[in-house]
């Protein structure tokens, strides 16, 4: 269990499919893991949204949300994220409304802009081209408005009409969505594992433009970040190398089926310019020991005061993902949470 002192930490989960295996073994995987993290003290488990991927099995979060609620007692559970804009706010709202009544106080609804596909398949997502920062804006005020009988601002409701709502949070991965969050008042989760140099500046943005809502008295933050955690440094850049290569193979690949197996990993001869690339990637995120870690992820909440740490963890074996999940909970219960804007230097404190 985590130390109740330590940063929360939690799961991010694309349902990564590798090499030799089916979505339909990422999915039950992926049930399978939550009751296991929810044992080790973890807070929240959050599923992405991607279409036309077959790399990832995350087309329908709403449904996927369900099965982990229902395989798991304490911990809470949501979307990281609902892509709003390939969905009607209405049709969020009744789904996620109806997950909260059936699992109450448990459940999150993570709302991000992204596409999450191709510009081919948004489009047969019926997704509007022309969308920007004001649209979402709109459609995130639409769909909080669903939960409030005889709002006159549609005089709609989502039923069921839970005794609660779901806990809304903005996704972004730059400074533009943290303005955003802080503006509506909600909940903010950065994506760390996509633009690292962003971070500090996304969540000094949302600190400095939140204003308190009927969902939020004050500002509530969570860092995502690439995650393993081994007994050394090696194991851990070899137990997080098929994905590291996927990566890689991302970069040039138009339809990317799975993600390389840690045979395919071991056979590849890496390029420099692969290297380099790998290098950036890697620094900025959370792979090493237990002791690299700690140090890292100190340094990480010292310099943006995070509240919460979400961990996407990519790894073909699910041994060696719960294992890193276990050494992740050790090594959180040493470093202190954030603590919003004042008093961020003094929010850490690491017991090596």
């Amino acid at each position: 269990m985590t130390s109740p002192t330590g940063i929360p930490v939690s799961v991010l989960d694309v349902v990564p499919v590798f090499e030799g295996g089916t979505a339909t073994d990422a999915l039950r995987a992926t049930v399978a893991l939550a009751p296991q993290v929810e044992q080790l003290g973890y807070r929240r488990y959050w599923v992405a949204e991607h279409h036309n991927t077959p790399s990832l099995a995350t087309s329908a979060p709403g449904i996927l949300v369900g099965q982990l609620a229902a395989a798991t007692t304490t911990l809470r559970v949501g979307s990281g994220g609902v892509l709003l804009p390939n969905h009607a706010p209405l049709v969020v709202a009744e789904q996620f409304g109806t997950l909260e009544a059936l699992h109450p106080g448990r459940i999150d609804l993570g709302l991000g802009r992204a596409p999450g596909t191709d510009p081919l398949t948004a489009r047969a997502l019926r997704r509007a081209p022309d969308r920007g920062e004001d649209d979402f804006s709109s459609q995130i005020e639409e769909l909080s408005s669903y939960f409030a009988p005889g709002d006159p601002l549609t005089g709609i409701v989502a039923v069921p009409a839970a005794d609660g709502r779901p806990d809304l949070w903005v996704l972004g991965s730059s400074p533009s969505s943290g303005r955003l969050a802080g503006a509506l008042g909600l909940r903010y989760a950065f994506a760390h594992q996509i633009n690292p140099q962003a971070t500090e500046s996304a969540l000094e943005r949302y600190r400095s433009a939140f204003r308190p809502s009927r969902q939020l008295d004050r500002p509530r933050t969570l860092i995502a970040a690439l995650v393993t955690v081994a007994e050394d440094d090696g194991t851990a850049w070899e137990v997080a190398s098929p994905y590291l290569l996927g990566k890689i193979r991302m970069r040039t690949v138009r339809r990317f089926e799975a993600f390389p197996s840690p045979h395919s990993t071991t056979r590849h001869s890496y390029s420099s310019a692969e290297r380099s690339f790998l290098d950036d990637l890697v620094e900025p995120q959370l792979i090493g020991s237990p002791a690299t870690v700690r140090r890292k992820l100190a340094e990480l909440v010292r310099r943006t005061g995070a509240d919460e740490l979400m961990a996407l963890t990519v790894v073909p074996d699910q041994e060696q993902r719960l294992r890193s999940f276990q050494l992740l909970a050790e090594v959180a219960a040493d470093v202190r949470p954030g603590l919003g804007q004042e008093g961020v230097d003094d929010a850490v404190s690491v017991q090596l």
